[in-house]
């Protein structure tokens, strides 16, 4: 489904850390706008998100608003475990994040199914399988704390929740600026305080917040990024789906895991996947 092509918006900058607004390049400080500042906007700070808690202790508003809905992400996720999800962290936070409010109301009602949805501008929410298989292999073998993660395609908004109830602190970009204020948008409900929305070129990943202990990607290009790469802190690792390029065959995807060790990369190729292609500069 492709929306209707929107003026680029004049973006808020928040307020910690100093951050750059990646359309023009230039660190500032930001007051963060009045229409954000109420108990139900999208405050950023360096505060440890609720990952290790349990369900019942996470925070209220990323809990659920009624049985029904309760009921769907329960059955949601022991689908996951029996799809072979494993990390009690990630199936922790899959079940308290509200799936149902980070697609439009028409599609509300299958929010809660394995599938991928359309949210506009030729993008997609991916399939919960995927979200989970991708955020279990990034945080594959590391305890808490979990330190600082960049999302690369914000999209909607959906994985960035999840991940900011396993991570310290999550930095998302999103070169498309309808589906950037999408986010913002659904994220204003929620007091989720450790997560950092960005606009701008994914491909230049975001240095002001490196070294990131995890880098995950919505999208797949021909290779990975220099940039993710030099951001990646030794012992971290990116997982993003990678064009497989050969000269008259079909381009398919695969899930790629580049692990950084005080040698090295090391790269493994993992099964095959679908997602948009990862293209460069805003839009």
């Amino acid at each position: 489904m492709n929306g209707k092509p929107v003026p680029k918006p004049s973006f808020p900058k928040p307020s910690f850390p100093a951050k750059m607004d990646l359309s023009v390049g230039k660190p500032t400080k930001h007051t963060l706008n009045p229409i954000l500042k109420s108990s139900a906007s999208l405050t950023l700070s360096t505060s440890v998100s609720a990952a290790a808690k349990p369900i019942s202790k996470l925070p209220v508003s990323l809990q659920g608003y009624g049985l029904d809905a309760d009921a769907a992400r329960a059955r949601l996720v022991s689908k996951l475990a029996a799809q072979g999800i494993e990390d009690n962290r990630v199936l922790s936070a899959m079940r308290s994040v509200l799936r149902h409010k980070f697609v439009d109301t028409a599609l509300s009602n299958q929010a809660y199914e394995d599938t991928s949805l359309p949210i506009g501008w030729g993008q997609t929410i991916s399939k919960p399988n995927v979200v989970a298989r991708m955020i279990e292999l990034l945080f594959e073998g590391k305890t808490d704390p979990l330190g600082r993660v960049l999302e690369i395609g914000t999209g909607c908004g959906y994985q960035a929740a999840v991940l900011s109830l396993i991570a310290q602190e999550v930095y998302s970009i999103e070169r498309v600026a309808g589906l950037y204020e999408k986010a913002r948008e659904n994220f204003r409900p929620f007091r989720i305080k450790n997560t950092h929305l960005l606009f701008g070129d994914g491909m230049l990943g975001f240095p002001k917040g490196a070294p990131y202990i995890g880098i995950i990607a919505a999208a797949g290009g021909d290779a990975i990024p220099q940039a993710w790469l030099d951001q990646l802190a030794v012992g971290g690792r990116i997982v993003a789906p990678v064009t497989n390029s050969i000269q008259g065959a079909p381009s398919e995807q695969s899930l790629v895991v580049i692990d950084k060790t005080v040698t090295g990369l090391k790269r493994t190729v993992l099964e095959l996947v679908q997602f948009v292609p990862l293209k460069s500069g805003v839009t």
